[in-house]
């Protein structure tokens, strides 16, 4: 959001006094509390400087504060409370100046668990100077919203690989996916290695131990070929090279996420596997230790946990690899060349990063456009479908814009660029959809919430259980407490509650970016998914936003021809599209714009010039009522005109009415059928317009919408709407044009056409890449199918990990006599996940 406009600048006094800049700066340096340093913006002169300070020290938290303007910067003194700072910068733009602030995003390798992100998150909160930091499991990717005055991107880096993880960091967005894929590709190697390691020396560990159970006469063999305990120092061998081998990661890393407050996944292996092998060590070499009914070893158990874990850990990884497939889709519409054309005629093949901003480049049949820009010459049909989600291809000829990663049909066209790199739509698309990906949906909150203390809990269920099976058990109670607290840590990893939102926005959010819907946000997503009334603007979003002239009267006196002239002249340097309309129906009859001078524009009203010496004015009739210029036949006409659908327009020559006009907008192909589609979803319709009443009501009565709000002033429709909100109602609304950005800001959701205005599309949540309705309904149901999806996932995640870690617990045994195998309880623990990820993967076949 933009900060709010400084006030007007005052008279530049004389600068401060030396002295009285080194008695701030030593108040400063000399304060006991925290020192932060922020970038100011837009400071000119020593008012500036003298608002700034003030508003500074005025901020709770702030003791002392001084501000240069030839650095730009405010050196403040605060007690160090996240409240202070949040102070500070809100006192900085309440006084209408910018805090610099600076992003970063890089790839994060190497986490396992929900509480692998929330760690790197409080490394990355715990530096001075990082105002948000938000850690994705799914994509293993970092944003983070800091002060560059007070840290930077190696800081950053530094916090991560403190935590225990590695950073990927790549100039573009294909460098990163690339960088980022082939460290993941390295990690799932290694993975790999370690499984194959786990598995062999696991396998001979499981055929001492359970094969006497299954295979006759295997027992009554190995007691002929060696003793007992010989066995049990072969089992102790083979599981202490699973344990310190594969299984040193979850030493490692658990080791390290305990010391740092947050244990995670890692921590509960480790302490579930060191606890079947140190019961087993004990057993093994000092058997006296443990009452004779419970000397019993568990390392196979140990052993195969390690390996399932890995197994489980390695096939999730996989499953990971393969939701990122719609970005690396929206990666691949970008072609690695551009074909050159230069100046004598000769073509030259170039890299795309080397093309720039009106460069004449040629596309041939059959070829991906590389970057965006204007046909010059030649033409043919594009295939846009993989940015607007619209199957048919388009005709583009010279002066038609084409968007880079479209395909070229059978045809050959040059074309000037005028928008390469970073700055092409696709570019932009790629940035919006990784944003969404980035977020966090409001129902992430939840999962959030229970994940902070998940592993806490389970590490008092684990000890809970212990001590309850260890005092009321059975005999041998203590091998029963131990199994029954080792599969408690083992089951309740919250692994699928991490991975349940993030895996299906990423699925999701990109599949449907290849439709044509960009959703800004994990929270413009979910608020989509649960809206009851949609409002639309009425010209160019339920239009065409082409009018044509329909209807023409004149007064006494003044021809068609002459009427038409003023209006061209007048409308000339409009941008509305009844201007183009009306000079299009000028030109139609020979008619060129007349030269137009002392040019107006009322919004929401008209526009005035003078025009061959003739102030004319051309607007809506209460444009003409708030001149006080009236006319009863040419107002009747205007009248029967809108009755008919059209939307009036009254000229004045001079202070008097000269004509009135009929502008009809047809409604755009499908709008009534998206329309009732949103009812069949449950979601009301309804129109706003500055239009007047009777047009309004002709076109909804087209479309089947019943609530109709005209003759609206662009602050007058974010005013329906949040008298629409105060009743309860969750709104969308969807516009394209200037106009619309408050009421875009004001809904719950605002959903610009792509088509419309730069101004509409940054107020937005919700881009819609195509100009057809359609795009809306696709919009819909893509996030109510992430919202279902997400839901689905959260469900079996808490169902699951509510339901299990009482039979973990031994719940069942008073019934049963069984308790849940630690074993069985670690592969249980990678289904979870499994679970997860193939389900949110089930997005990719539509929504």
């Amino acid at each position: 959001m933009k900060p709010p406009e400084a006030p007007a600048p005052e008279a530049c006094p004389l600068p401060e006094p030396p002295e009285a800049k080194a008695a701030a700066a030593e108040a400063v340096a000399a304060s006991p509390a925290h020192t932060l340093t922020l970038g100011i913006g837009g400071m000119t002169c020593a008012a500036c400087v003298g608002r700034v300070e003030r508003a500074l020290r005025k901020a709770p938290g702030v003791s002392a504060a001084g501000v240069n303007l030839a650095s730009e910067r405010a050196t403040l003194a605060t007690d160090g409370s996240p409240e202070a700072l949040a102070a500070a910068l809100e006192a900085v733009r309440g006084a209408g100046y910018d805090v610099r602030t600076a992003e970063a995003r890089f790839g994060v390798v190497g986490m396992t668990c929900a509480a692998c992100s929330g760690r790197i998150e409080k490394a990355l909160a715990r530096r001075p100077g990082v105002l948000e930091a938000r850690v994705n499991l799914a994509t293993e990717a970092a944003y983070v919203r800091y002060l560059p005055e007070m840290t930077g991107p190696e800081a950053l880096f530094e916090a991560v690989r403190g935590a225990g993880y590695e950073v990927v960091v790549e100039a573009s967005e294909e460098a990163a996916v690339d960088a980022a894929d082939a460290a993941r590709a390295e990690e799932a190697r290694r993975s790999r290695r370690r499984v194959l390691l786990a598995v062999g020396l696991t396998a001979p560990l499981l055929l001492l131990e359970m094969g006497p159970m299954l295979i006759p006469g295997l027992h009554e063999a190995l007691m002929s070929l060696a003793p007992v305990q010989t066995l049990r120092l072969v089992m102790f061998a083979l599981a202490t090279l699973v344990q310190f081998g594969p299984g040193r990661k979850f030493y490692r890393n658990g080791w390290l996420a305990a010391r740092q407050g947050s244990p995670d996944m890692n921590t509960l292996v480790a302490l579930g596997t060191s606890a079947a092998y140190g019961y087993s060590l004990v057993a093994t070499f000092a058997p006296g230790l443990l009452p004779p009914d419970a000397n019993h070893v568990y390392y196979e158990a140990a052993a195969v946990i390690i390996t399932l874990v890995l197994l489980g850990k390695h096939l999730e990884q996989r499953a990971r690899s393969k939701t990122n497939a719609s970005m690396k889709a929206l990666l691949g519409l970008r072609p690695a060349t551009a074909r050159l054309v230069r100046a004598d005629g000769a073509e030259v093949e170039i890299p795309v990063a080397q093309a720039a901003a009106g460069d004449l480049l040629r596309v041939r049949p059959g070829e991906r456009l590389p970057v965006d820009g204007v046909v010059v010459e030649g033409g043919s049909y594009v295939d846009e479908s993989m940015l607007t989600g619209e199957p048919e291809p388009v005709r583009r000829e010279p002066g038609d814009e084409v968007t880079g990663g479209s395909i070229n049909g059978a045809g050959s066209f040059d074309f000037r660029a005028t928008r390469v790199g970073g700055q092409t739509v696709l570019a932009q698309i790629i940035r919006i959809v990784e944003a969404a990906q980035a977020s966090r949906p409001p129902i992430q909150a939840f999962a959030d919430r229970v994940v902070a203390v998940f592993v806490p809990v389970v590490l008092g269920i684990a000890a809970l259980t212990f001590g309850v099976w260890l005092l009321f058990g059975p005999e041998p109670a203590l091998p029963l407490a131990l199994v029954s607290a080792v599969s408690v840590l083992i089951i309740a990893c919250p692994c699928a509650m991490g991975l349940a939102t993030p895996t299906s926005i990423m699925v999701g959010s990109g599949q449907a970016a290849l439709q044509g819907v960009l959703f800004r946000t994990g929270e413009s997503l979910q608020a989509l998914a649960e809206v009851g009334v949609v409002v639309f603007d009425k010209t160019g979003t339920l239009t065409e936003g082409r009018p044509t002239l329909a209807d023409l009267a004149t007064a006494e006196g003044v021809s068609e021809e002459q009427a038409l002239a003023w209006l061209a002249g007048v409308e000339a340097r409009s941008e509305h599209p009844i201007a183009a309309a009306l000079l299009e129906a000028a030109r139609r009859r020979g008619i060129e714009p007349p030269e137009a001078t002392g040019f107006e524009a009322a919004p929401g009203f008209g526009v005035t010039a003078a025009v061959g010496g003739v102030r004319v004015a051309a607007g809506a009739p209460r444009y003409m009522q708030r001149l006080g210029v009236h006319d009863a036949r040419l107002e009747a006409a205007a009248e029967a005109f809108a009755r008919k659908g059209a939307t009036p327009v009254l000229l004045a020559a001079d202070g008097r009415l000269a004509a009135a006009l009929g502008v009809r907008d047809l409604p755009k192909p499908g709008a009534a059928e998206v329309v009732a589609l949103l009812r069949r979803g449950g979601i009301g319709a309804a129109m706003l317009t500055g239009d007047n009443a009777a047009a309004a009501r002709a076109v909804a009565a087209e479309l089947g919408i019943d609530e109709v709000h005209a003759d609206m002033l662009p602050g007058g429709k974010a005013e329906v709407i949040a008298a629409m909100q105060a009743g309860g109602r969750r709104v969308a609304f969807v516009g394209d044009g200037i106009n619309d950005a408050p009421a875009l800001a004001q809904a719950d959701v605002g959903l610009a056409i792509g088509a419309g205005t730069d101004v509409a599309v940054e107020t937005a949540d919700v881009v819609l890449m195509s100009a057809d309705l359609h795009a809306l309904e696709r919009a819909v149901r893509w996030s109510r199918a992430i919202l279902r999806n997400i839901k689905q996932n959260l469900f079996w995640a808490l169902f699951y990990n509510t339901a299990l870690i009482p039979v973990a617990a031994g719940a069942l045994y008073p019934w049963t006599g069984a308790l849940l195998s630690p074993m069985l309880a670690a592969g249980a623990m990678g289904l979870s996940s499994l679970f997860v990820l193939g389900n949110a993967m089930r997005l990719r076949a539509g929504a």
